[in-house]
């Protein structure tokens, strides 16, 4: 069969293999030769008819109709994540960290929640599960509150001290509603504030990410009187002398050391003991209210629990006379050494870095760096107006640091601390404050 032949074949049968068309889909154009019969348009098959497919209704529903209008349904923001720069006392609270099992325990997280939940940032549900906001913080400033409260009951007073933050950091995901931070103010204590907010990359951890932390120690300077030769009293002023040699003695921790004396639970030889500080020195005294005080500032790149606070207890010990300055060198080596610890009330969260983070994403266009500078401002005023007249005037009532200093001749600076749990020498618990000062493994 030659090729005009074959073609002959193919269009007579062509008609019988093509399929026959259905009624075509409401709203679309009829395909080009190929328009539905008269007698098939008012007939909608459900089902294949022979020969060919049938097209099924498709026509969407219409709207409902409320009260005569169409009803359109609620639009969801997208949540974002963004970071917090908070400011808070922490007198009162016990700590930064939530704990769900221990409600009776409030903590400043609690506060914080709450305030977010009131303010429409997140669903009630995240309250209750704070792993769905991906929430983290960047340091817990105490240790979350398990079984027991933190009160200590000494001589008749009821101690609680909540270490304070002027620059913590926390991220999480919320809905970036209109006004945010002055909504989410409104529902929180005056000594709790968000100072401000900055959007950040969708994966950013504020703890992970943090590079360090600065802390600073606020004590009556007659901590630094000489046992033998000052007066001990409100009436002691820190000399330029001695200044000298506690900065002397503070920039010894500079460097990378073995801190497993300066915290609880560590042996000399865990690789998670060795931490590095980054400086650390005492500013020039100030007066508050006729009492005489001054400024501990340490940056490092975390602490362990009770960590800045036993670094703070041996060098007061060491000015004051109490112990030779060879033991800061012991306390690095692997024996065990009693150091005391200060009492928490002074010890503030300053500040919380980013330098790597700035480095990759601050200057990319698209992200903003976690820097504070403008908020500077906010958080002097917060100091000066709820964290530092709370130390000043606790310290006046209760005396923290006075009777803390009466427990330093207990201590065995000469033996180790197993030296001197053997002759019953003990620091009565109730001096010792709320329970850490940092970031913790």
């Amino acid at each position: 069969m030659g090729f005009p032949r074959l073609w002959a074949a193919l269009l007579r049968n062509w008609g019988r293999w093509t399929a026959r068309p259905g009624p075509r889909v409401p709203g679309l154009p009829p395909m080009a030769g190929n328009k539905v019969p008269p007698a098939l348009a008012s007939h909608q098959p459900d089902r294949k008819g022979r020969g060919g497919w049938v097209w099924e209704e498709t026509e969407h529903p219409a709207k409902r109709v409320k009260g005569g209008e169409d009803e359109e349904p609620p639009r969801k923001l997208p949540k974002r994540k963004i970071v917090l720069l908070m400011a808070y006392s922490g007198k009162g609270y016990h700590g930064m960290q939530r704990n769900l099992g221990s409600s009776q325990f409030r903590t400043i997280e609690d506060d914080l929640v709450s305030a977010l939940v009131q303010a429409g940032c997140i669903p009630e549900n995240h309250g209750t599960d704070m792993r769905k906001m991906s929430f983290q913080r960047c340091a817990r400033t105490d240790k979350p509150l398990r079984t027991s409260a933190c009160f200590c009951l000494y001589t008749g007073f009821l101690f609680h001290w909540g270490v304070s933050a002027a620059g913590q950091v926390v991220s999480l995901k919320v809905w970036l509603i209109d006004d945010i931070l002055d909504k989410i103010n409104s529902h929180l204590p005056s000594h709790i504030r968000i100072l401000g907010l900055k959007r950040v990359t969708g994966g950013f951890n504020s703890k992970n990410k943090c590079d360090a932390r600065t802390y600073c120690y606020m004590l009556p300077t007659f901590a630094f009187a000489h046992k033998d030769r000052d007066v001990q009293d409100e009436s002691y002023r820190l000399s330029a002398e001695t200044l000298q040699q506690v900065n002397r003695l503070l920039a010894c921790y500079k460097g990378t050391h073995n801190f497993h004396n300066f915290t609880s639970q560590k042996g000399p030889r865990e690789p998670s003991a060795r931490r590095y500080i980054l400086e650390m020195y005492c500013e020039e005294p100030f007066v508050r209210e006729g009492l005489e005080f001054a400024v501990i500032k340490v940056k490092g790149q975390s602490f362990m629990m009770h960590q800045i606070r036993k670094m703070v207890g041996l060098v007061v010990a060491i000015v004051k006379g109490y112990a030779p300055e060879s033991v800061l060198e012991r306390s690095w080596g692997e024996e065990k050494v009693d150091v005391p610890k200060a009492p928490g009330l002074g010890l503030v969260l300053e500040r919380v870095h980013f330098e790597k983070y700035n480095q990759r994403f601050g200057g990319d266009g698209l992200h903003e760096p976690l820097d504070w500078t403008q908020e500077e401002g906010k958080v002097t005023a917060f100091k000066e107006q709820y964290i530092y007249p709370t130390i000043v005037s606790t310290e006046r009532d209760e005396r923290s640091m006075a009777q803390w200093l009466n427990t330093l001749p207990i201590h065995n600076f000469s033996g180790t601390a197993l030296g001197a749990a053997d002759t019953g020498a003990k620091v009565p618990s109730s001096l010792e404050g709320s329970e850490g000062d940092g970031d913790t493994d």
